[in-house]
């Protein structure tokens, strides 16, 4: 499971957020992923990038938000398979607060389309503005998302558990959602077909004539980026370059665990 590969970095992401790794005496155990009927295709197209025998059944019951509720579900018993996700970082059990980005070099914005389409949404809220959001009880992911959001739309968000639950719930609205949708939700990639369908709506929004200009993002170039990694500092190149220290730390970060491409040499 080569995690720089779209399908399998997707795909991991999905099951971090809503798969279920049980670990039974010895090498007994299996994985565990439970959908809606509609998104059975999605189960079908995991089980193809499998190369371990696994199955899909179907089942009705009712629940607290339906009285008939159609799923289907994805088993997968192979040692050798829960072995290679728990070693990527999918645990046994109990994981919502544990979870954390894959261990190792990982497509990015294909494992991340995956935790949104478990547990975030995408769409336009109550008063027609786009959006997309994440739900999450883990620390690590809500971190990184909203650090991989500040790159691509330009927008900060200081996560916060709510006090409710204890859950993050992360925000995203306008032209800074419709960013993020455009970049996560790129052309013929692997994610939820209503999910898809939802992220290239935004594109036609357009913000209404009166309403406040929206905050345009100032990209990095590479002439930034070699002055950045010249200095080493971000708060030495926040002066340098006349923008925010937490902006140079980030793209810092950035650069150095290959989350951006190096500048190329002069």
């Amino acid at each position: 499971m080569d995690l720089t590969v779209p399908g399998y970095a997707y795909m991991f992401g999905f099951l971090q957020a809503d798969g279920h790794l049980q670990q039974g005496a010895g090498k007994k155990g299996k994985l565990t992923l439970e959908v809606n009927a509609r998104d059975a295709e999605l189960l079908r197209e995991f089980q193809r990038l499998t190369p371990y025998n696994s199955s899909i059944t179907e089942r009705t019951r009712s629940t607290n938000f339906a009285a008939t509720h159609n799923s289907v579900t994805w088993a997968l018993c192979s040692f050798e398979a829960r072995t290679v996700l728990n070693n990527l970082g999918l645990p046994y059990g109990r994981k919502s607060r544990t979870i954390t980005p894959p261990h190792g070099d990982f497509s990015v914005r294909d494992y991340l389309r995956g935790v949104i389409d478990a547990d975030g949404s995408v769409g336009y809220t109550s008063r027609g503005f786009p959006f997309i959001s994440l739900t999450t009880a883990s620390t690590a992911i809500g971190t990184y998302f909203s650090k991989y959001a500040m790159e691509v739309a330009g927008v900060e968000r200081t996560i916060k558990r709510n006090t409710r639950d204890g859950i993050y719930n992360i925000l995203y609205t306008m032209e800074a959602a419709q960013r993020l949708a455009s970049d996560l939700y790129y052309p013929a990639c692997l994610s939820l077909a209503r999910k898809r369908t939802a992220a290239d709506s935004l594109s036609a929004w357009a913000r209404p004539a009166g309403m406040r200009s929206a905050y345009t993002a100032r990209r990095w170039n590479e002439t930034e980026d070699r002055i950045l990694l010249k200095l080493h500092s971000p708060t030495a190149a926040a002066d340098v370059l006349d923008r925010s220290p937490q902006s140079c730390n980030l793209r810092l970060w950035r650069l150095r665990t290959g989350q951006v491409p190096m500048p190329s040499s002069r």
